[in-house]
């Protein structure tokens, strides 16, 4: 099949790298334009760009999705279908345009968490399995009926990072089997209809809902910071300084305090909530680079108090 691909970031690059493997082929790759970035402002390119760039795909870069010149230009090129991945919402004017629609893979086992956050989400509530899912768009985000989905279970260890880790393997492999689905099946693979009273929401998280509330359980609060690290990061304030909190354990005991207290006991950093305490394994202090708990303490004991 004659496939366009859509995404931005690394969790899409599997996916986009699975599909040039395959037998398929991918007549475009539809991308974020390149921002400049970082003190300098370089101009930098999207994860999803650069493997473009290394096999040699077409690449676009529209500002706008609804722009003329764009949607003609995806007609022009007569996809079959179009898999997006970790990309902005599509119009119905260009996920219309193939033969046998477009599909999108979301990071969760849909109805559950749809929105910009699932793999947060679900690792801040506590979850101990998620999946992903592909689905073939419709104008409602995330609502699209079924084609496959895959478990993956949420260990006590995991966070951010590692689970968006084994949802990109698993997704790339879920994206290439929908995919020869489709084909196999002339675009009409069975699906399953969404059932929206069991949707939850995975809404974008933004700088002020990563601030520590101390007063919560010490599990919900390993959660939380497991669930935002190592991006975008756990917060509190201490002495008007910002220290984000990437690691933490739940000891059987500590020392006492009240919720919010940072206490250095026997050259180890803990941090009471409301029924219990953390101890604080990596950290990073306002201006300085993340580090553990034993490097932090060599030159701020002092700071902590």
């Amino acid at each position: 099949m004659k496939i366009i691909f859509m995404g931005t970031p690394a969790f899409a690059v599997a996916s986009l790298e699975i599909l040039y493997k395959s037998q398929h082929t991918i007549s475009a790759v539809v991308t974020a334009p390149d921002k400049p970035s970082g003190r300098g402002l370089k101009v930098s390119e999207s994860a999803v760009k650069e493997s473009a760039v290394k096999n040699r795909l077409k690449i676009l870069q529209p500002e706008n999705l609804k722009s003329e010149s764009f949607i003609n230009e995806i007609k022009s090129l007569e996809p079959d279908l179009i898999v997006v991945v970790a990309f902005r919402i599509l119009p119905k004017e260009i996920y219309t345009i193939p033969k046998y629609g477009a599909i999108n893979l979301h990071a969760s086992l849909l109805p559950k968490y749809r929105g910009a956050a699932p793999i947060n989400r679900a690792i801040i509530n506590g979850e101990t399995e998620t999946g992903v899912t592909t689905f073939f768009l419709q104008d409602k985000v995330d609502t699209g009926n079924i084609i496959l989905q895959k478990k993956c279970g949420i260990t006590r260890d995991d966070n951010a990072g590692t689970l968006h880790d084994k949802l990109m393997v698993i997704g790339a492999e879920t994206v290439l089997e929908t995919v020869n689905l489709i084909g196999e099946t002339p675009g009409k693979p069975s699906v399953m209809k969404q059932n929206d009273t069991e949707a939850s929401a995975a809404p974008k998280i933004f700088k002020e809902d990563c601030k520590i509330d101390w007063h919560k359980n010490a599990g919900e609060v390993y959660n939380f910071i497991r669930g935002l690290s190592p991006y975008p990061g756990a917060f509190t304030l201490h002495k008007d300084k910002m220290i984000k909190i990437y690691k933490t354990s739940l000891p059987s005991s500590g020392p006492e305090g009240k919720p919010g207290d940072l206490i250095v006991n026997d050259e180890r950093i803990f941090a009471r909530c409301s029924d219990g305490i953390l101890e604080i394994l990596e950290l990073q202090l306002e201006g300085k680079k993340r580090m553990s708990s034993s490097e932090f303490l060599r030159g701020n004991t002092c700071f902590l108090g």
